[in-house]
């Protein structure tokens, strides 16, 4: 079961599954998801789509009925959006986990894999980033995302439920929604520059992330799945690729690849705005722990990752 299947690392979570041979069920309130991620899975007989919220814990229940793995992938993502309104991204993000993990207790499900974040990294200077040194959170997304985690680490010691979770580094690929105010600094990018407009940047360009291709969280999701050693289970993990690039280093990436079909593209240049409330400066994952514990390898870095994306976006935009 996929909670937020229908967005954009649900939906392509969903699509892996059942193209391993799973029956799988979604439960999705379309409140960021779209309907359109889910367009061609709805024929398939082993796909199930439960339209509801995981702050109802009657939805929660119908949801993992009979289901071994769960992969919590719901919530409210963004900085920005939980300063703008921390009351309902607590409310999605703690009370809609909790009431997820127990009720997938309750139904006697064989693990539970969740999307943590690097946002509990905070105000750590440390890089790369170890999963056993943490700071302070800095938003309260960050602050969610990290409860979730003591939730986690709580219910396997008190309930015995297997948890797993997946500290997503900057993820990107298809189905990444390119539109609204919380859109993520790389199809926005690509929006931008599609469109022949000037993207901004916040800050100077120097902040540096992990940009991680979705194809390396869908591995290393299907590898929390399966792993069997003891000691890999009940624990949290890095998923990233090992590298940082900067966002005018992204920016330049970007603007060549697009510029392969549309020369007018380069030759535009970035606007720079303040740096934005929340953000870290630096972000790079140690991914040793994934690959000693759960066998994960990522195949994409973020140059290869960006080559297919932009082949989606311009098929689909």
């Amino acid at each position: 079961m996929v909670t937020g299947g229908a967005g954009f690392i649900g939906s392509n979570l969903v699509e892996s599954m059942l193209g391993s041979g799973n029956h799988v069920v979604c439960l999705d309130n379309f409140a960021t998801g779209k309907r359109e991620n889910l367009t061609t899975f709805l024929q398939d007989p082993e796909f199930e789509l439960i339209e509801g919220d995981i702050r109802n814990y009657q939805d929660c229940e119908i949801a993992v009925k009979g289901i071994d793995y769960v992969f919590h992938q719901a919530a409210l993502g963004s900085v920005p959006r939980s300063i703008k309104d921390p009351v309902t991204s607590t409310d999605v993000n703690i009370g809609g986990f909790v009431k997820m993990l127990f009720a997938s207790k309750q139904a006697s499900v064989k693990r539970f894999i969740y999307a943590a974040s690097s946002s509990t990294y905070g105000d750590h200077p440390g890089l790369p980033k170890i999963e056993e040194k943490i700071g302070k959170p800095m938003s309260p997304y960050g602050i969610t995302k990290y409860t979730n985690e003591l939730f986690a680490e709580n219910f396997s010691d008190t309930y015995n439920i297997e948890t797993i979770g997946l500290r997503y580094f900057n993820v990107f690929g298809r189905r990444q929604d390119p539109m609204g105010a919380y859109a993520a600094v790389i199809p926005l990018f690509v929006r931008k520059l599609m469109s022949h407009d000037a993207p901004t940047i916040n800050g100077d360009g120097s902040y540096s992330r992990d940009f991680t291709y979705i194809d390396n969280v869908l591995q290393a999701n299907h590898l929390a799945a399966l792993v069997t050693n003891a000691e890999a289970i009940n624990q949290v993990y890095n998923v990233a690729y090992g590298d940082r690039t900067s966002l005018n280093d992204l920016f330049e990436m970007i603007k060549v690849l697009i510029g392969k079909y549309d020369r007018e593209v380069l030759g535009i240049k970035p606007v720079h705005g303040p740096n934005r409330s929340g953000d870290i400066p630096h972000s790079l994952a140690s991914i040793e722990k994934a690959k000693r514990l759960l066998g994960y390898n990522p195949t994409h870095s973020a140059q290869e990752g960006m080559e297919e994306a932009i082949e989606w976006y311009r098929a689909n935009l």
